[in-house]
């Protein structure tokens, strides 16, 4: 995979950096970590220009969250509330902390898209709840965009100071990757074995 997005990057330059940023929004298994300190390095040699980076990096990665957030607006609430009184402990939610949790998002989603585009793996999920929650279509857009934006910049410097040496960065943020994974892997377990159904009323 490192070899393709370095090629993709060198050959297409911008339009290969928002391809594989678009991928990488789509699918978590592929490393911004990777892409943007690359892009970086480049802009560094003087084959790419550090703005044109930030911008087509930023924009790839929002428009590679639309097709989540999409997905979620569409499925519904009523759907997913449907699943989780069937199917509650896989989902390891009830109907009613469905409720509670959208009503949470409701209140304070901008910050927490804003917040989870800085975490890997999560940058690519939450999106799913903010379409669930029927977040404004620009709000996510500004929200999303901000976080991209941050990470990118960090990313994109990143790789610009190191120079040569980019692919440290990828050696310093790949065991935070596996870290989160794994986190999110055990916060599933426990709430799979300490699941309950919703009360209903008598």
């Amino acid at each position: 995979m490192t070899d393709w997005i370095i090629q993709t990057i060198s050959d297409l330059g911008y339009v290969g950096i928002f391809l594989v940023m678009l991928a990488e929004s789509i699918f978590p298994p592929i490393p911004s970590e990777l892409i943007i300190p690359f892009a970086g390095f480049a802009a560094a040699n003087g084959d790419l220009n550090l703005f044109g980076v930030l911008a087509t990096a930023t924009f790839g990665a929002v428009v590679g969250m639309l097709p989540w957030y999409f997905a979620g607006r569409l499925f519904g609430l009523g759907r997913v509330k449907w699943l989780a009184d069937r199917y509650g402990r896989l989902l390891t939610m009830n109907a009613d902390e469905i409720d509670v949790a959208v009503g949470f998002f409701r209140r304070f989603g901008p910050l927490i898209v804003l917040f989870g585009r800085l975490m890997p793996i999560i940058r690519t999920l939450i999106s799913i709840p903010a379409g669930l929650a029927r977040m404004p279509l620009p709000l996510f857009l500004l929200a999303s965009t901000a976080g991209a934006l941050i990470w990118n910049t960090f990313l994109t410097l990143a790789g610009y100071i190191l120079h040569e040496h980019y692919e440290m960065i990828e050696v310093v943020l790949d065991p935070l990757s596996y870290a989160v994974l794994a986190l999110v892997v055990l916060v599933y377990l426990f709430r799979v074995v300490t699941w309950k159904p919703a009360e209903r009323p008598q």
